[in-house]
């Protein structure tokens, strides 16, 4: 359960959206999901480059010092969060829009896979620098609230509230499966790397690949 002056700060992300003039509910939660994604990826890189260092190991970040961006060669660093959330709010406006959002698209040089698939369609969609400093910042602030906190899946739980707040959990059927029933479900099925399972929400079959949090399309 997430506390109420994290909740106070979805919500106000929420506001600065509508100030802002994004006010499409799914349009906001897939700007939102995007942005934590980039944040989440500029941790993880951090996390990894540190625990090499401690273990003398060698290390290459995937923001090296230039990356390729279709035809365009650009500084990696540029594109991590803890760097451009420092920007004035028309550069980063420009990094976001123009290297960041190319580059996790790209990430996965699998054209083919379940990332490249979901990813190909990842479009910036906030409207003016302003809006995205604005958002940058307060998602800063969601971040250092959710550190702090002692739930052992505080970011499910944000998310779910980010749902709810913005009314489109139930409509949409987005509904976020609690960390113990995930791992119920593996332990019982106790899936294979090239097991198929049918998903009965979805029309189809989809591929999926087991891994020890559980279930990863």
């Amino acid at each position: 359960m997430i506390t109420g002056e994290l909740k106070n700060r979805i919500d106000g992300l929420c506001d600065i959206f509508a100030a802002g003039g994004l006010v499409n509910p799914l349009d906001v939660i897939e700007q939102i999901t995007y942005l934590m994604f980039i944040h989440d990826l500029d941790d993880s890189d951090n996390l990894r480059a540190k625990e090499a260092a401690m273990l003398g190991l060698p290390y290459k970040s995937i923001f090296a010092s230039e990356v390729q961006i279709g035809d365009r060669t650009v500084d990696g660093q540029q594109l991590k969060w803890s760097v451009f959330h420092d920007f004035p709010a028309g550069k980063m406006y420009s990094v976001v829009q123009e290297w960041v959002f190319p580059f996790i698209k790209s990430l996965h040089g699998d054209k083919n896979s379940a990332y490249s698939k979901y990813m190909d369609d990842a479009i910036f969609k906030l409207p003016t620098p302003l809006l995205l400093s604005k958002v940058v910042d307060s998602l800063d602030d969601i971040y250092t609230l959710m550190n702090e906190s002692q739930s052992a899946d505080v970011r499910g739980d944000t998310y779910e509230y980010l749902l709810s707040k913005i009314s489109q959990s139930g409509r949409n059927g987005q509904f976020r499966t609690p960390r113990h029933i995930i791992r119920m479900m593996v332990e019982l099925m106790d899936p294979k790397a090239d097991d198929v399972i049918c998903d009965i929400k979805t029309p189809g079959l989809i591929q999926f690949n087991y891994s020890s949090a559980g279930f990863a399309a």
